[in-house]
Order: C-alpha cells, then structure tokens, then sequence
C-alpha cells in the first residue's frame, strides 16, 4: 500500500469486521471537525490522500477501505441489504474512533453508502460527488421506477470479464482497454487527464477482491433483454433497484447541507452512461435493444437533481457544482474545486 507523506494507515477492529483506516492528523488542540471520506467501488481510500492533505490543518480527516477494498478484511457483501453492509461496516468504525457526528464525503457508490449512512445515523454535513442515482444503477425509469420485476441489465452479469480477470491478475499495463489503467484513463478521469499519482490509483483499484461474494458478484437469466438480470451476492447487485432506493433521504431529520460535485463529462454516471446496458444496446453496442418505451437508458443525473431539489423544497440546503471538461473524479481533476465547495459545506455545518 503506498501512502504519500503525510498520510498513516492504521488497522480498526469492530464488532464486524477489522477496517483499514487512513488519516491525515489535524491539531485537537483547535477542536477542528472529524471528516470521513468513503471511496467508491473498484477504488479504495488511496483514491482520496491528495484530498485529504489539502483540506485545513486543523481538521482530523479519515478515509475507511469499505470490506473487500484496500487493506479491509474481505467478507460476503448481501446485495439484499442494499449497500447496508458497507454503511454498517463504517459505522462501526466511525464509533471505535469515538467521533460521533462526522461530516461524510462519499465518492460514486460511495455516496450511495454515505446517503445510507445519513439515514441511519446523523451527520454533520454530506458532500457527495459523482453519485449513485438515489433509486440505483440501471433499470429505472426517470421517476425510478423499476423497468422490470427481475431488474434485467443490471448487477453482476453485466461486467466485462476480462476486466475481472484482469483485476484479478494484478494487471497494471495498457496493453487493452479493459486493463484497470485504460479503464481509469478512459472513465474515472476525463480522458488526457495526467496525474503525478496515477500508479497509487491503479493500485488502489487492483486492491478489489474478486469474486461471487465480492468484485463483480452474480447475475441471473432473464426472459427480459438483454438476457440478465440482477444475483443476491456481491457488490454490483448493491445498487440494483430492487435492493437500493435512497430516495427517503427527502424525508431525512434533521437534514444536513448537502453538497453534490460532479462532472460534465462523467461516462459512469451520466443521463448517457457507458456503463449503463439500456444506453448502450441504444447506440447499438448490444445487439437486440428493444427500444426506449422497453428499455429506456437511465437518467442518473437527472433522478438525482430531481431528488436533491426535493431535499430542498423539504427545508433542506442544497448545493450543486458541475465541472465542466472533468469526468468521474472532480478530487483528482480540479482538487482546488472539490476542496473549497468541500470547506464551504463544513462550515455551512458550523465546522464543527
């Protein structure tokens, strides 16, 4: 695991698990605010040590590996929980650290698991950048309504396999698209973005566990197109809508400021998502679409405003950044940016 100065690792043991743990101390003796940061999946907390380094000194900022992720033990991920399992398993660790209320930062999926945090436990503030649509990913219609009983295209079936096999090898080379490092390049980053750190990162997303239970999970026949649908084990089935609706975080109280920093050049999450199945039989890389009116592509960042302006009609605070030229990692392609909408929603917390 390789840490950049200024960052320690150290191991938690909770009741559900033992978590690796990354920090960057602040100075207790300015009472600063406890901050976590939640990576997303096929990541780790490595993703988040520039982030963590730039934010103010008197701050205590932690990023926990989710199990399966990074130095975290591996254990079974129930999809049928949603992404419970991974907000418990932070839980856990947010009270063996003794910090109470924390502001949350998540990433992806990780913001889906920090939207569940929220509705479990209270938070200071939420800062979610390029999330989960709150009803999931895929298989949803604009309003989130589910497109078929069996949630076809989505979960564990829809993964390309040579990517699995070659997470599961350790590839670091280009050497083809589906290399960890094209994939990054190509989706994690706006395309010709250069990062000092660019190693650190694929070796964070080479620390993912491979496996039914885990990286990409199951899938299942399906009588509906594309022929799949979503399993009951692993990660991918997490954010299958008939397991994951976040959208209750309307209703949440008290609401804490929310923050959302995306990407207007995001392909992971988007309203036209290569990673979504319906968009792509749309643009014919899956042979034998059957149409919008069958399977419309998912609007993800529209269901998403759509619920956060109801969080805001509802009393809450709510913030929106886009940046433009930037992909699926605003930390990493416009750090200057994330931090400072990231202080400012701290602070609109009362920074502590």
């Amino acid at each position: 695991m390789t840490l950049i100065d200024g960052i320690t690792s150290r191991s938690v043991q909770t009741p559900r698990l033992r978590a690796n743990v990354l920090e960057r101390a602040g100075d207790p003796a300015h009472g600063g605010p406890d901050v976590v940061f939640i990576h997303g999946n096929v990541s780790s907390a490595l993703f988040w040590q520039d982030a963590m380094l730039s934010m103010p000194e008197h701050w205590r900022v932690f990023a926990v590996d989710l199990r399966g992720f990074g130095d975290s033990e591996t254990l079974p991920v129930d999809p049928t929980r949603g992404l419970r399992d991974f907000s418990d398993d932070v839980a856990g660790v947010i009270a063996e650290l003794g910090l109470g209320r924390v502001h949350v930062v998540g990433w992806s999926m990780g913001a889906g698991v920090a939207m569940q945090y929220a509705l479990d436990h209270p938070v200071r503030s939420l800062t979610l950048q390029s999330p989960v649509s709150p009803y999931g990913f895929g298989g949803t219609a604009a309003d989130g309504s589910r497109l078929t009983d069996d949630d076809a295209g989505c979960g564990g079936g829809g993964v390309n396999p040579d990517f699995v096999a070659r997470l599961e090898s350790g590839d670091t080379s280009s050497e083809s698209d589906a290399s960890p490092r094209s994939v990054y390049a190509s989706s994690y980053v706006l395309p010709g973005f250069v990062s000092d750190h660019e190693d650190i990162w694929v070796e964070s997303m080479l620390t993912t566990t491979v496996g039914i239970d885990n990286y990409p999970g199951d899938g299942v026949a399906s009588d509906n197109w594309p022929g799949f649908a979503a399993g009951s084990r692993g990660v991918l089935n997490t954010m299958a809508p008939k397991y994951l609706n976040l959208s209750a975080i309307v209703d949440l109280e008290p609401k804490p400021p929310l923050t959302w920093i995306h990407g207007a050049n995001d392909v992971i999450v988007s309203d036209t998502s290569f990673f979504d199945i319906n968009y792509l039989g749309e643009i014919g890389v899956i042979p034998g679409w059957p149409g919008s009116e069958v399977a419309p592509r998912q609007p993800m960042v529209t269901q998403t405003r759509t619920v956060f302006e109801s969080y805001a009609a509802a009393g809450g605070t709510f913030q929106e950044l886009v940046l433009e030229n930037c992909g699926h990692s605003p930390h990493l392609e416009y750090p200057e940016a994330f931090r400072d909408a990231l202080v400012a929603t701290v602070e609109a917390a009362g920074g502590e």
